[in-house]
């Protein structure tokens, strides 16, 4: 689910006229120092798959292009199921003497921990059926519940273990790993450490929808604020809920862009794949949000609640006091609305 924030920019012009008062010339002179010490930085382009803005607010202007550009390159060699010769791809194909870096090891130990806090609804060993639903690079299969059925005993977190070498362990070698349910949330995180190394307090950071808020915006002296996307608004962009962010992450999941059609049958299939029937998911809910400490994590917890009933995902929002979720969804009459945790709802503007 794609969210569009944006940053209010335009610097209050102040006009001093001659008043004769001297009080009155030091105040306006005082605020255009204390504005013109903020400088809006700004990077954008494609990776992964997808789009990324950064914005960071600093004293002085500031290129980090450079050093983003090779982030990205570093997580597509890592885990990019596009790239043949990633380490992924070749994890997937079948070589196990692969030694994986520092970042796919965090991406596999946090898999696992979402893994066991939702019952298996997050797993990203689901990637041999995203393949054959035709979501994913591989390929795309006619499904049948026999087809399904074969394809689930190579689903399962479980039956993957990573070696204290750094080796991936598979119970079968046809385990096929698909990270891109929380990727896009992690490499938030790494652009994150970037600019906190860099010595950046103030940044907004969004790669394809996920995000990650620190500080505040000093142009404005308010904090980020950041929309989420209408789900029945197909035709046209509106949003839903605008909300404030500082020093949070928020990962959006959703099914009403991603989908195929089935050009025989019309039938319509959604991109989220329930792990534990193997098939497409087709429920009630529209679209959630996530915030968390992490955006990795916040990335993990949405795309699972969207595989999962209201109930159970309540249920784990109640048990995951460092979660807060907002769910749009559909009652049994088709009305559209909304759940939120408090800790959410206290962020969103009214």
């Amino acid at each position: 689910m794609k969210l569009i924030y944006w940053i209010m920019t335009d610097l209050l012009k102040y006009s001093v006229i001659r008043l004769g008062v001297i009080f009155l010339v030091l105040v306006f002179a005082g605020c255009r120092s204390n504005e013109s010490k903020w400088v809006k930085n700004m990077a954008s382009g494609s990776a992964l798959g997808t789009s990324y803005n950064i914005t960071y607010l600093a004293t002085s202007e500031l290129n980090f292009e450079q050093e983003i550009d090779s982030l990205f390159q570093v997580l597509n060699r890592s885990m990019s199921t596009y790239i043949p010769t990633s380490d992924i791809s070749r994890i997937n194909a079948g070589d196990s003497t692969i030694v994986v870096d520092g970042m796919f090891r965090e991406v596999f130990e946090l898999s696992g921990k979402v893994f066991e806090a939702t019952g298996g609804y997050f797993d990203p060993t689901v990637g041999v059926l995203v393949n054959a639903w035709g979501f994913g690079p591989g390929t795309e299969l006619e499904m049948d519940s026999i087809k399904v059925n074969s394809l689930l005993d190579y689903v399962g977190f479980n039956k993957v273990a990573i070696n204290s070498d750094n080796t991936i362990k598979k119970l079968d070698p046809a385990i096929y790993f698909d990270f891109n349910a929380i990727a896009k949330g992690y490499a938030v995180d790494r652009l994150a450490v970037l600019l906190r190394n860099k010595g950046i307090a103030d940044f907004l950071i969004e790669v394809g929808g996920e995000l990650l808020a620190q500080g505040e915006n000093r142009l404005k002296n308010k904090k980020w604020v950041v929309a989420i996307d209408d789900p029945m608004m197909q035709e046209s962009r509106t949003y839903k809920r605008t909300l404030y962010m500082k020093d949070i992450a928020m990962a959006s999941s959703g099914n009403y862009r991603k989908f195929k059609i089935d050009p025989d049958t019309g039938a319509k299939y959604v991109h989220t794949i329930d792990p534990k029937t193997g098939y497409t998911k087709s429920s009630n809910i529209l679209a959630t949000s996530v915030m968390a400490k992490d955006c990795a994590t916040a990335d993990a917890f949405a795309t699972s609640f969207m595989a999962m009933d209201l109930e159970k995902t309540k249920t784990i929002l109640a048990q995951h006091k460092e979660l807060e979720g907002y769910i749009i969804y559909l009652d049994a009459e088709g009305n559209v609305l909304e759940y939120m945790t408090n800790g959410f709802k206290v962020n969103v503007l009214e």
